[in-house]
């Protein structure tokens, strides 16, 4: 008998040993499949639309233009002294990105159920594809914002751009990293308690109140100094306080807040990935 030779596979499959095993190679090798995900995730929300990727500027625009209404007008909260549409345009533009991406990436078991249980690639594709498909979101409201700053800048109002700008991809990263990780620890969570559906828009929403979108972090520690705590430890808010500093002058933004905010969120994401690789394994068995 001849002997078996010995053939080249283009990938093994093998039991994950590691719980932070990101497969990367398998990622890389099924990059193609990102991309069609990517693809999908754009195409398949807005075809049958009537005004298509427009929805990118008119969600912020409407939403910018209640909360001026409701909480600059009505409510009278300060905005660090810039003016009101900018203020809450930087902070609503910062969050949808992390609420989209927290919000799509808790339910990728159960949505994705069906593809998961036919076919094998690296699972950890389906979060990355929804983290990568809102940055084109992302994007456009990025350049709604800035030409709503260059608007202001004709018209005169004060607000100063510095370099803490380079911070722009850094917030960038540390938004998809929280949501990322949030999202795969209630995904895996949803897999067995089905009822957590229901509370994740409702939880996103009361987050954002915690969160310095519609409000400035010095005006919580102006007015309610003993529970400044709950909104301050939120990375939220470090973020978009970053972010608010960086393209507008204003904000309460220190090194050491964002150092302690890119610790916590790289802790949330390694805890995701354990949990994430942990369910993977037998999730088709509850679902």
């Amino acid at each position: 008998m001849s002997e078996i030779s010995q053939e080249d596979w283009d990938i093994e499959l093998t039991p994950a040993n590691n719980m932070l095993d990101l497969k990367l190679k398998d990622i890389w090798h099924y990059r193609d499949l990102l991309v069609l995900l990517v693809r999908r995730d754009f195409v398949s929300f807005y075809k049958q639309t009537i005004l298509g990727p427009l929805w990118f500027f008119i969600q912020p625009l409407f939403t910018t233009l209640i909360y001026t209404f409701v909480f600059g007008n009505l409510a009278a909260i300060p905005t660090d002294g810039l003016p009101q549409p900018l203020f809450y345009l930087a902070g609503i533009t910062a969050w949808n990105y992390f609420s989209d991406c927290l919000g799509k990436t808790s339910s990728v078991f159960v949505s994705n159920a069906g593809l998961f249980g036919k076919v094998y690639f690296p699972r950890l594709i389906v979060p990355l594809s929804i983290v990568a498909s809102n940055l084109i979101r992302f994007a456009v409201q990025m350049a709604l914002f800035v030409l709503m700053m260059i608007f202001y800048w004709v018209k005169g109002a004060s607000f100063h751009p510095n370099a803490y700008l380079l911070l722009f991809p850094l917030l960038l990263v540390l938004m998809a990293m929280l949501g990322l990780g949030l999202g795969m620890i209630i995904s895996a969570m949803t897999t067995k308690y089905r009822d957590l559906t229901f509370l994740i828009s409702f939880g996103i929403q009361l987050m954002m109140y915690l969160t310095t979108v519609i409000y400035p972090l010095s005006t919580v520690k102006a007015k309610y100094p003993k529970y400044q705590w709950l909104v301050e430890y939120n990375p939220m808010t470090s973020i978009i306080e970053a972010f608010r500093y960086g393209f507008l002058g204003q904000g309460t933004f220190t090194i050491l807040s964002l150092g302690i905010t890119t610790v916590i969120t790289t802790f949330i994401l390694l805890i995701g990935i354990v949990i994430f690789n942990r369910v993977e394994r037998n999730f088709i068995d509850t679902v």
